[in-house]
């Protein structure tokens, strides 16, 4: 891929760094300190936005990190605004058909389904009110929003859905368990101060791509993460604050793993489950032909599901 293009336009990640960048000029990464929470001794900060394909390129990595070290770990999700509107692009992008065939690029370098034909057929004007609907569901429930966010990330990268869509977020909010109506009063007036506050937040602290992690221990040292990154890069940044910590052994059978998450695609079973990569895409194949678990897919690949109950 072409660096510079990749540069130039926040939907054109760079495979090579991992990186979906933003618009605006580059910038130094600067301290600053953050509240810290008493329960865990390493906070991560993650910067993300809800149409980011390098950001679903970690979705293995950053699982596994809360399986073996989420007793130490504090996640918060940020909004960091990756594609305000159309009026700016360039680097050979200048309509939404010219992202379809990078995603699927994408798809095929981290190994997650992603369906580029969403920018042909249904292209999103912005990622904003998405990433605003994050903002809403968090102040209704700190965990149901980090399902809805992967609710709405399963839309666009593999249902090909525009999830800048009131409909689509209403759906997915209702799939999780959220008060839809909550989250439609939220949307329009909480939720645009916090998601504005992210974009100052990560203004101050450098955030020039997506996705940003800081870990952050309880004396405000940090250690960062750009970009999709294997995982010993992730837990490489917690040892380095804290050697001590050991991480968690967990159960890696099929039935705990869809009990935790109830929805993986084969890199992500193989992942979290230690098996090699061909034979995890196998596994799932069995389950889903023996009606155990559901499959979907696309072009680029599948995931699978627990039935609805």
């Amino acid at each position: 891929m072409n660096k510079e293009t990749s540069g130039n336009n926040p939907l054109l990640c760079d495979i090579e760094t991992g990186m979906c960048e933003t618009a605006e000029e580059k910038g130094d990464s600067t301290s600053q300190s953050e509240n810290r929470s008493t329960q865990k001794s390493i906070k991560v900060i993650y910067y993300t936005d809800p149409i980011c394909s390098s950001c679903w390129g970690i979705e293995p990595q950053l699982r596994k990190l809360k399986l073996e070290y989420g007793k130490e770990l504090e996640i918060e999700y940020r909004m960091g605004g990756l594609l305000p509107d159309w009026s700016y692009n360039s680097g050979g992008i200048s309509k939404p058909s010219d992202v379809a065939h990078h995603w699927d690029e994408v798809s095929a370098h981290y190994d997650m389904p992603i369906d580029g034909d969403l920018w042909l057929e249904d292209p999103l004007h912005s990622s904003y009110p998405p990433s605003i609907a994050f903002k809403a569901a968090q102040l209704q429930d700190e965990g149901k929003a980090f399902l809805f966010l992967r609710e709405i990330r399963e839309m666009v990268f593999l249902q090909k859905k525009n999830i800048a869509k009131w409909e689509h977020l209403a759906t997915a909010a209702k799939t999780i368990g959220l008060n839809v109506e909550q989250l439609k009063t939220d949307f329009e007036g909480k939720a645009k101060v916090l998601f504005e506050e992210d974009l100052k937040w990560g203004k101050e602290l450098g955030v020039r791509g997506f996705p940003t992690l800081f870990f952050v221990d309880d004396s405000g040292n940090k250690e960062f993460v750009y970009g999709s990154k294997p995982y010993a890069f992730f837990e490489m940044a917690i040892l380095k604050l804290n050697p001590a910590i050991t991480k968690s052994e967990y159960p890696k059978d099929w039935e705990t793993l869809f009990s935790k998450y109830h929805s993986l695609t084969a890199k992500e079973f193989s992942v979290l489950s230690g098996t090699p990569r061909i034979e995890s895409e196998n596994v799932l194949n069995s389950l889903s032909d023996k009606g155990i678990l559901e499959k979907w897919t696309t072009k680029n690949g599948s995931i699978w599901k627990m039935p609805k109950q």
